[in-house]
């Protein structure tokens, strides 16, 4: 048996852009006394709600009382109206049989959330999900992986892991893992591509009906060098 572990955020959606974004426009606003930019830059990987706390700490202002709510639910709209953008994501992801696991970096509420906007719950129904409250280390590492595997009762080397960022391949890899990166999410970068084979990606798609070709491959063995975009 073999699986393909989806990265909720970083494959459907370049999560990391938007949910950037969309938290520096909502703390810039709140904390005005505070380099925003810069402290999120230090704070990769981080959840919502410690990355608020921490900013409230260097602040003389006060954030509103339900301020990791706000900025989550603006979060999970954008990912919701990138998730509905993406053209053959629902149909790829019905195709391709294996999937039995999903992973985050974000909260389980938060892919939740996201899945059921889209309509992806139902394709992804009695998929495994795993996400960052569940590993000691929230930020794209190889435990999160690893804890998916083990949920799955499968080695690593059995598992595909579908992933976005150069931190979630390299993680993925880390563990065991053979990575399909993706760039056709938010943005279409031949760069970027080239970042994720040098982080060790077997392959790399552009769109999502690449990857049931993608997945037959793999789990027949049939792996060959890296292929341009």
């Amino acid at each position: 048996m073999r699986a393909v572990i989806f990265d909720c955020d970083g494959v459907l959606v370049d999560s990391e852009i938007l949910a950037e974004h969309t938290l520096q426009t909502h703390l810039q606003a709140w904390l005005p006394d505070v380099d925003v930019a810069a402290e999120l830059n230090q704070a990769l990987g981080m959840t919502t709600a410690n990355i608020i706390a921490h900013l409230q700490t260097l602040s003389r202002h006060t954030l509103p009382d339900n301020a990791v709510d706000q900025v989550d639910a603006a979060i999970e709209a954008r990912l919701s109206r990138e998730l509905r953008a993406i053209e053959g994501a629902s149909e790829a992801i019905t195709a391709c049989l294996h999937v039995t696991a999903v992973v985050s970096n974000s909260h389980r509420r938060r892919v939740e959330a996201s899945l059921a906007a889209t309509g992806l719950d139902r394709v992804l129904d009695g998929a495994l999900i795993v996400t960052a409250e569940q590993v000691a280390n929230p930020k794209p590492a190889p435990d999160l992986y690893l804890l998916a595997a083990r949920k799955l009762e499968l080695p690593p080397q059995a598992c595909l892991a579908v992933e976005d960022s150069v931190a979630g391949v390299r993680a993925a890899v880390a563990a065991g893992l053979t990575v399909v990166g993706f760039v056709g999410a938010s943005h279409l970068d031949e760069r970027q591509a080239e970042r994720l084979r040098d982080a060790g990606a077997w392959r790399v798609m552009a769109r999502f009906d690449e990857l049931d070709a993608l997945v037959a491959s793999w789990s027949t063995g049939a792996m060959t060098v890296n292929s341009s975009l």
